[in-house]
């Protein structure tokens, strides 16, 4: 006899997860097009002792916290494909991973 563990939809963790994945790519392209680009490196230098890593990350964070309140406004009472977010959320996360990777940056003329 199967037990069913919890009455609770999975939508508010399943928003959680995606906006992780969401804000680590915002992050790695954020990092990957400030490695191009000198000038984009320049406008998120918002705290001279930190230098552009100020602004990557705020945007980075911003980002995660922006899309955990738009999904789990839109989810919190649904139950989610799981293993599709989840697919969704590692792909997310490798893009992100990706953009910090220096040798990713020289193979377009960056760093």
């Amino acid at each position: 006899m199967a037990t069913k563990i919890s009455d609770k939809p999975n939508g508010p963790v399943a928003a959680a997860l995606l906006a992780g994945g969401i804000g680590s790519a915002l992050f790695g392209l954020i990092v990957f097009f400030a490695a191009l680009s000198e000038s984009f490196a320049t406008a998120l230098n918002w705290y001279n002792p930190v230098g552009p890593l100020s602004g990557k990350s705020i945007l980075g964070v911003a980002g995660f916290f922006i899309a955990w309140v738009v999904l789990h406004a839109l989810w919190k009472d649904k139950e989610i494909n799981f293993s599709g977010i989840s697919t969704a959320s590692l792909v997310l996360l490798a893009v992100g991973l990706l953009g910090t990777f220096p040798p990713v940056w020289e193979l377009f003329g960056g760093g």
